[in-house]
Parts: C-alpha cells; structure tokens; sequence
C-alpha cells in the first residue's frame, strides 16, 4: 500500500517510539505502541496487527453470488457474507502469502468453485484506527465446480453457501439487509462497475 501522497499529510504523521506485544495468538498480536507526533507530544495506541486479508466477489453463469452463511462469534449471529478468509503467514520465515494465490485458495474452501477469470477491484484498510487488517478484493468469474479433491473449509468453519442473483444482492445492500462491510464494499462497486 503506498504511503503518503499529499505533502500535508507529513505534519500528521506520527512515528513509533515503543512497541510491546501483549498477546500473540494464531494469526493476530495485540500491541500497545507509543507514538511521537512532530510537535513532540505521545500518545499510546492499542493495536491489533493482522497479516491481512482477501474477500472475492464470484459471480456465477446466471448472474448470482455466491455468499457463505457463517456465525461470526464478536457478531454474536449469523452473517451473509463473500467468501474471505486471511492471509497465512509462514510460521518459520514471518512470510506472508501472496493475496492472488490465497484469492484462490478462499473461493474453492469456502464455495467448491474456482474462477476462470479474475480480477483485483482494490484494497482497503478495514478498521484503520486499531488494525493493520488490509484486505484485498477480486472479482472472481467464469467460475467451474472443484470437482475431486476440493479444498475443504478450515476445522473452525461451518458455512453454508447461498447463490443470490446480482440486482437482489445490490437491492439488499441498499436497504441494509447486508451487516458485512466487505460485502457491502464488494457488490457496491461490482454494482458500479455495471453501471448499477
């Protein structure tokens, strides 16, 4: 993600003078950093680092998404949401996966489909005032079944998916059927894209 553009964003900027991690868990670390503004003032900051993150918009032969169905425990209910999922991290090297290649990986675990055809819309910070989460987005077409030896969803996932014709989708998101801010990022601009 590129840095700052705009000139006058240098007097905003704010530099880490501390970093002290307390908690590290299986793919996310909270952190407590203490910055230094210009004018020399510090402020602590609670931070949730993550690796990162991809979300696909798959558009079937008739026009549909396909969405998953999911509990999302902070939620605390069920969610409609484009398939997604996070980025690995090399656990001996610190290296995180390519988002293209974990694109892949998320629509067959998450769909049993693959995609022909992709395209990246973007990338967005998902909560930028206490997370590092970036999360990239694709649209994912000409989409064909796994067939034998699909990857299956991860243990801790129990998803159900739901195939929703394109205009219901972007009807449902404009009366705020949709909770999911990925989702309603993804079928906005596949819905603007169309001229929609």
């Amino acid at each position: 993600m590129p840095g700052m553009s705009d000139p006058a964003d240098e007097g905003l900027a704010e530099r880490t003078v501390e970093s002290v991690v307390v908690h590290r868990g299986r793919y996310l670390d909270v952190r407590v950093e203490t910055t230094e503004r210009a004018d020399g003032s510090r402020h602590r900051r609670d931070i949730v680092g993550h690796p990162g993150a991809v979300a696909i918009v798959a558009i079937d032969e008739a026009d549909r998404l396909l969405l998953v169905r999911q509990w999302r425990q902070p939620a605390g209910q069920v969610l409609l949401e484009i398939p997604a999922g996070t980025l690995d991290r090399d656990p001996a090297t610190g290296a995180i996966e390519d988002p293209e290649i974990a694109s892949r990986r998320e629509l067959e675990e998450e769909t049993g489909y693959r995609a022909g055809r992709w395209e990246k819309l973007g990338s967005f910070w998902t909560a930028p005032g206490f997370a590092s989460e970036l999360m990239h987005l694709y649209l994912a077409t000409d989409l064909v079944a796994a067939g034998e030896g699909r990857l299956a969803p991860d243990a801790d996932e129990a998803l159900q998916l739901v195939r929703l014709p394109a205009a219901d989708a972007r009807a449902a998101a404009g009366r705020g059927d949709i909770h999911d801010a990925k989702t309603l990022i993804g079928i906005l601009l596949v819905g603007r894209r169309r001229g929609g």
